[in-house]
């Protein structure tokens, strides 16, 4: 049965095919006549552009906007690992690249230049910084005031922040280390 019609083995005649040469489609715009190209738009439609006042203050449309404390997540958490993290970097231990986004650019101004004097003392062989109790209070809605207890290098410090909610985050504007 070899050379049947349904055979895959079969080799087909070759056909050739035909070539269509098809004319380039004109790419260029049409040419608008004068009274038309100068002709008043209508004012009240206007595309492609985009809808912005200019007369209103921008820098309260863009800047940092608060947000209100139903909005937030709870601190508590946020505020241990951030005292943790805030003692870590002022040891060298972590760089302070972690915290720009949790910091306002003081704090993270003051929190670069402490870590990088801690970057030139000689490294220490003591134990870790612990954090060993946190307390939280909101005295007004979008406003957290923190302390915590941090064992470090074998002496007890405390550490106070002030945090606010700003663009749906905690940020830190306030930090003491005592």
């Amino acid at each position: 049965m070899s050379g049947s019609v349904g055979d895959p083995m079969t080799p087909r005649p070759a056909t050739a095919r035909r070539l269509r040469v098809l004319p380039v489609p004109e790419t260029r715009p049409p040419i608008l006549p004068p009274d038309e190209v100068f002709a008043r738009l209508d004012a009240s439609v206007i595309q492609d552009s985009l809808a912005l006042d200019f007369a209103t203050d921008q820098d309260a449309v863009f800047s940092r906007q608060f947000t209100a404390r139903r909005d937030l997540p709870d601190p508590r958490p946020l505020v241990e690992r951030l005292a943790q993290a805030v003692v870590e970097v002022t040891d060298g231990l972590r760089p302070p690249t972690q915290l720009v986004r949790w910091t306002t650019p003081q704090v993270y101004a003051v929190l670069s230049r402490r870590a990088g004097i801690a970057g030139r003392r000689p490294p220490r062989q003591q134990r870790p910084a612990v954090v060993r109790r946190v307390r939280v209070q909101e005295p007004r809605d979008g406003v957290v005031e923190a302390c915590a207890v941090v064992v470090h290098h074998d002496r007890v410090r405390a550490l106070a922040m002030r945090l606010i909610g700003l663009d749906q985050r905690w940020i830190v504007t306030d930090l003491h280390i005592v």
